[in-house]
């Protein structure tokens, strides 16, 4: 399964990094993804967000519904 990862960082102005990872659930998505991190990244973190990574093919919009 493919997770998307954002995390926020830097001190006064925030900044968001995003990536993918494979993994087969969220423990692992996580182990991944602090693996994947950049150093300066890793550095200034405060908050970690794991979602299922969403194919751009199989959104829903609303006037499909």
């Amino acid at each position: 399964m493919t997770f998307q990862i954002t995390v926020r960082y830097g001190g006064r102005y925030q900044r968001y990094h995003t990536f993918q990872v494979d993994a087969p659930d969220a423990k692992g998505a996580l182990e991944a993804a602090a693996r994947k991190m950049p150093d300066e990244v890793v550095a200034e973190a405060d908050l970690v967000e794991v979602r299922v990574a969403v194919d751009p093919d199989e959104r829903s919009f609303i006037e499909d519904a």
